[in-house]
């Protein structure tokens, strides 16, 4: 039977559905929080009659939030944030459940852009975004489609940045809830799942050890301790790189050697960029570093890593394996990058482990349910995922593991509300 989400999808091939399923339900199985938000929406269908439009890594966790959003009454549309992320089974499996998709595995950048206006034109109610890809498109090329669009909800850090200064400049034309932002978010998914799935990626990729070998971490926020304290774990020595005097001194107090990247460049083994910023690994660098070095991106854009100047040095590029590019010099050095600079988690691996994203796409459906209820009150802004929306979806967590934690008593509540001792 044709369904409107299969007439109208663009995804690479329809055969590949079965192997798509699995995923999902793998994931599934794994996420109990969304599974129970799901429970819930189903009941109280918050999105009846909505359209919703999703750009984010098309994988199998994303579908299955996907499918959350449209158990709440919605019709969701979904496209991919990044080319090697996008999983072509994942994007047949989602229309044949009724999702409309827009997305295929590495498409030309033309094509990539082309895919995420088509989510857009279905004219959404609601957005789910994630480094403000949506929400630059509308404000740069496409200002009448923010006519229908009640609100979002963005997924990371970049994006945020992207979006204040969109709303600093007039330009965001509805309110955003910052996902990222919110505790549940920072403490757990930046900082255990990137530092576990950015190692999966370079692990897989690479089939290499790393212990013992110098592991270079440009960035000490929440991804950057992640990386720095699972790179720990295997055994690596850790070389951390910081602009923040703050995270500086944090960085070497947790044990870690702290030093600027040309330092850093002479020794380092790996080289694993997570500050979301352009031109983090350079030509200076590159003109220093050893015979062998690895260098991959667990930020986000494919800037940190700066191309244009590895090609510069290099007298030959080749692929050596499935997402690593060798870079050989006019020396005879080798550099090798990994996933085209791209994220490496997602575009060498399968992104954070599905537990993680449990509570963050629990974030990102609560969220979304937020600013769709009070959408008129919140304005043209960036605002913050509510406490009691975080402390909700940790309690959620907290009885999928079985766990219980104490209460304050009253007379405790009125000691601490009290100024009298």
């Amino acid at each position: 039977m044709t369904t409107p989400a299969l007439q109208n999808s663009i995804v690479k091939d329809m055969g590949l559905a079965p192997e798509g399923h699995l995923k999902i339900d793998w994931v599934e199985a794994h996420m109990p929080v969304l599974n129970r938000i799901r429970r819930q929406f189903e009941q109280d269908l918050p999105f009846k009659g909505l359209k919703v439009a999703i750009c984010l890594h098309l994988e199998a966790k994303t579908a299955y939030l996907a499918k959350v959003i449209q158990a709440g009454g919605a019709e969701v549309t979904i496209t991919h944030s990044n080319p090697l992320s996008t999983q072509d089974d994942v994007c047949a499996a989602l229309v044949e459940d009724g999702v409309t998709v827009y997305a295929k595995y590495n498409p030309e950048p033309a094509e990539f852009k082309q895919l995420q206006l088509r989510a857009l034109e279905v004219k959404p109610d609601l957005i789910i975004d994630d480094g403000g890809d949506f929400a630059t498109i509308i404000a740069s090329e496409r200002p009448d489609l923010a006519a229908t669009i009640r609100g979002g909800a963005e997924e990371t850090t970049t994006g945020i940045i992207r979006l204040k200064a969109l709303a600093k400049e007039g330009q965001l034309q509805f309110p955003m809830v910052a996902v990222n932002d919110a505790y549940c978010k920072y403490l757990f998914d930046n900082r255990y799942g990137t530092g576990q799935s950015a190692f999966d990626g370079i692990i897989r990729t690479t089939n290499l050890v790393v212990a013992g070998k110098n592991v270079v971490v440009a960035g000490y926020g929440w991804c950057g301790k992640g990386v720095a304290m699972r790179a720990k774990g295997l055994g690596a020595n850790v070389i951390v790189t910081e602009i923040d005097p703050i995270k500086a001194v944090e960085a070497h107090m947790d044990g870690f050697r702290v030093m600027t990247m040309v330092e850093a460049a002479k020794i380092g083994d790996f080289f694993i960029a997570v500050t979301g910023n352009k031109d983090v690994i350079t030509g200076e660098h590159y003109d220093v570093m050893k015979d062998g070095a690895i260098l991959s991106n667990a930020g986000h854009f494919d800037v940190e890593v700066n191309k244009p100047e590895l090609a510069k040095r290099s007298e030959s590029i080749r692929t050596v394996r499935r997402n690593i590019e060798e870079y050989r010099f006019k020396d005879g050095r080798k550099m090798y990058l990994l996933a085209e600079g791209r994220l490496v988690n997602l575009g060498a691996a399968d992104g954070h482990p599905a537990e993680i994203m449990d509570t963050t796409f629990a974030l990102q459906a609560l969220g979304l349910r937020y600013v769709s209820e009070n959408y008129v009150s919140l304005g043209k802004n960036v605002v913050n995922v509510p406490y009691e929306i975080d402390q909700q979806v940790a309690s959620y967590k907290l009885e999928s593991l079985d766990i219980t934690i104490d209460s304050l008593s009253t007379e405790q509540e009125k000691y601490l509300d009290s100024w009298k001792f």
